[in-house]
C-alpha cells in the first residue's frame, strides 16, 4: 500500500477545488489520485481544463490526471475512499449522500448539508468532539460511509473568538456585521463592473449561514444529538472589494458581565484543545489577539499561520451590548479548503479511517 491516503477532489476546476488540488501538494497523509469536474472537462488532462487561478503553479502530479464526470461513484474507481467535495451546492445535495451510502468518507465545502441535524459541522478546534455524531449518522442513515461538513467561511472567522468568550463568560448575543472578499464569490465571481470602487450589501444566503451555523457549532453533542447553543444573532453581510479575507464586526452580549481586560485575556490565552494541536493543517496557534489599534488588516494579517490562523483586535467595551471586536479569517484558506482538509485529518486521528489508513500515516495520528 501506499504511503498515503489515496483521495478523489470533486469540483476539482473551481477556485476551491483548486485550493485542495495546491493544499495537498505535499500533504504528509493524503495524496490526490482522482479528479472529478463537469462533463466537459470529461477526458481531458488538469492541465488542459483548468483555468488556475490560485497562487503558484499546477501541482505536477494532478496536472497529468484524466478528469473525470462528478456522479455518484461510478468514475472514482477501488482505490479511493476518501473525497473532498469542492461541489456546488445543487451538485452535492445528490451526490454527497449517496457516496456516503457507497461507503465513501465524504469531507464537504458545500453548504447542503451543514444544518442537517445528523452532520457534523466541524472545526476541530472549536468542537471535536462532534466528530461522533457519525455514530448516529450512519445507524439512522444506515451509511458505510459518512458524511461531515466545513461551515460557511465567514461563520468560521466569527466562531473562534464566540468560543473563546463563550468558554469564559458565555455568549447570549450577537449582531454580526460581515465585510467579505471578492474570492469568496469563486471564480469569476463578482463582475468588476460591479465591484470596484464599491460596496454590495447582499450576499445571497448568507445572513441566514452567519445567523445560524455558530449555534450547531457551539451547541453540546448529547445521545447523538446537537443541542445547539441558545446565542441570538443578528447578520447583515456586505461584499467589499478585496481580494482574500473575510472581516467580522462583531458586538456581543455575555452571559455574565466582565471587564475588558478579563474578555482580552480571554481571548488572548484560549488554545486549541491538546488533541487537535498536531493535525498537520493545524497552526501553531489558532487565533492571534493583535493589540494595535488599527489591526487586524486584510491584506497584512489573512495569511498568518498558512492562511489557518484567525486574527483578532480592536477589542472595546460595547455602549450596546458588552464587548465588540474585529476578527478576519482567510476565506479561501481556514474558510474553505484548508479546514475541510483538517476535517479530514481529525477523521484520521479520531479512528474513522482506520481501514484505508496505511500504517505509517495512523502512527503519525497517534501521536
Amino acid at each position: 500500500m501506499s504511503s498515503k491516503v489515496p483521495v478523489a477532489v470533486l469540483g476539482a476546476t473551481g477556485a476551491v477545488g483548486q485550493r485542495f488540488i495546491s493544499l495537498m501538494e505535499n500533504h504528509p497523509w493524503f495524496e490526490v489520485k482522482v479528479l472529478t469536474a463537469s462533463e466537459r472537462s470529461e477526458g481531458k488532462r488538469y492541465i488542459d481544463a483548468v483555468n488556475w487561478v490560485v497562487p503558484g503553479e499546477i501541482p505536477e502530479n494532478a496536472g497529468d490526471l484524466e478528469i473525470r464526470t462528478s456522479d455518484t461513484g461510478e468514475s472514482l474507481g477501488d482505490d479511493v475512499k476518501l473525497v473532498f467535495s469542492a461541489l456546488p451546492t445543487e451538485n452535492a445535495k445528490e451526490i454527497e449522500p449517496a457516496l456516503a451510502a457507497k461507503g465513501y468518507l465524504v469531507c464537504s465545502n458545500a453548504s447542503a448539508y451543514r444544518m442537517d441535524p445528523l452532520v457534523p459541522l466541524l472545526i476541530p478546534e472549536i468542537n471535536p468532539d462532534h466528530v461522533h455524531l457519525i455514530e448516529a449518522q450512519r445507524a439512522q442513515r444506515d451509511w458505510p460511509g459518512l458524511l461531515i461538513a466545513a461551515p460557511n467561511c465567514a461563520v468560521t472567522g466569527i466562531v473562534f473568538p464566540m468560543r473563546a468568550l463563550h468558554d469564559a463568560f458565555g455568549v447570549t448575543q450577537m449582531h454580526a456585521v460581515t465585510m467579505q472578499a471578492i474570492s469568496g464569490a469563486g471564480y469569476p465571481g463578482v463582475a468588476s463592473f460591479d465591484i470596484l470602487d464599491n460596496v454590495i450589501p447582499y450576499i445571497k444566503g448568507e445572513e441566514d449561514k452567519v445567523e445560524n451555523e455558530p449555534r450547531k457549532l457551539l451547541g453540546r453533542l448529547r445521545d447523538g444529538a446537537i443541542e445547539e447553543a441558545e446565542i441570538t444573532i443578528s447578520a447583515q453581510t456586505n461584499r467589499v472589494p478585496v481580494m482574500d479575507g473575510h472581516m467580522g464586526v462583531l458586538s456581543i452580549k455575555l452571559g455574565r458581565k466582565a471587564r475588558i481586560e478579563e474578555v482580552i485575556e480571554a481571548l488572548d490565552s484560549w488554545e486549541a484543545p491538546a488533541a487537535v494541536r498536531d493535525l498537520p493543517s493545524t497552526p501553531e496557534r489558532a487565533m492571534v489577539l493583535r493589540r494595535e489599534p488599527d489591526r487586524p488588516q486584510s491584506r497584512r494579517d489573512r495569511d498568518v499561520g498558512n492562511g489557518m490562523t484567525i486574527s483578532v483586535g480592536r477589542v472595546q467595551e460595547c455602549p450596546l451590548l458588552d464587548v465588540k471586536l474585529v476578527s478576519l479569517v482567510h476565506n479561501t484558506l481556514r474558510g474553505a479548503a484548508g479546514g475541510a482538509l483538517q476535517n479530514a485529518e481529525w477523521l484520521v486521528a479520531s479512528g474513522y479511517l482506520g481501514e484505508i489508513v496505511p500504517e505509517t500515516v495512523a502512527t503519525a495520528a497517534a501521536r
